[in-house]
């Protein structure tokens, strides 16, 4: 699975992530006290769905130059 799940602390409702550990784009979608971060791809679309205001699915549509 693409999405990897984040801890949010209980305590201060807080998420902390240290983005210089990243080495490429990435998002964070947060939806119904969850946190989920995926990398972005290189070539191609991320559409994130929702439903009554809440995130649903996550679809990918990646290319690679010709």
């Amino acid at each position: 699975m693409r999405l990897n799940d984040l801890e949010i602390n209980p305590s201060t409702q807080k998420l902390e992530i240290d983005i210089m550990e990243k080495n490429s784009s990435f998002m964070i979608v947060v939806s119904n006290g969850k946190a989920r971060m995926t990398e972005l791809p290189v070539h191609g679309e991320t559409k994130i769905i929702t439903h009554q205001g809440k995130v649903k699915r996550v679809k990918w549509d990646v290319g690679e130059e010709f």
